[in-house]
């Protein structure tokens, strides 16, 4: 963790539509990779349609790195069913917490990243300046299953000592 550049901030918001896994719903969490951390949120039962609304906050080392997200419906006597998984670039992010933020009034879009056939965006996601923070929000399509997305925003501490929180 002594080269880590700062926190950031991924807050689970919900999913949209989720595979059914259990006879008929499931009982998703979401996993987070980052770099060699792992963070996950609460399970919530028999929802397709989950609301989590969990801050999880791994180091974030290599800024090229892509955080990687997994989805699951928990199991009591099986293994975990795959749900499906989901990756986003946080370079644009971090790209954009550079700018100086003094003076811009609060919603001020800092840029926006589309969606490609490279990503998991299944929209326009707009970097912005709000409340006195830079987030992010976004829709992630899962991959490697039937349906469902991911609602989530990202939000940066610096912890290098320089002027941005």
């Amino acid at each position: 963790m002594e080269n880590a550049m700062g926190l950031l901030r991924i807050r689970i918001k919900r999913g949209i539509n989720l595979a059914i896994r259990d006879i008929r719903s499931s009982d998703p969490y979401v996993v987070v990779h980052s770099g060699r951390h792992k963070l996950k949120t609460r399970v919530i039962k028999k929802s397709l349609n989950p609301e989590w609304n969990d801050d999880l906050t791994p180091w974030i080392s290599d800024p090229n790195e892509p955080i990687k997200l997994f989805v699951y419906d928990k199991d009591r006597l099986s293994f975990d069913d795959k749900m499906g998984d989901a990756e986003f670039d946080v370079w644009p992010f971090l790209d954009a917490v550079k700018v100086n933020p003094q003076g811009l009034p609060d919603g001020t879009i800092i840029t926006s990243v589309k969606p490609t056939r490279e990503n998991c965006l299944s929209e326009e996601s707009k970097i912005m300046w709000k409340d006195g923070k830079f987030v992010q929000d976004m829709f992630l399509r899962l991959r490697n299953v039937e349906c469902g997305e991911i609602e989530l925003q990202l939000q940066w501490t610096d912890t290098s000592g320089s002027r941005h929180a």
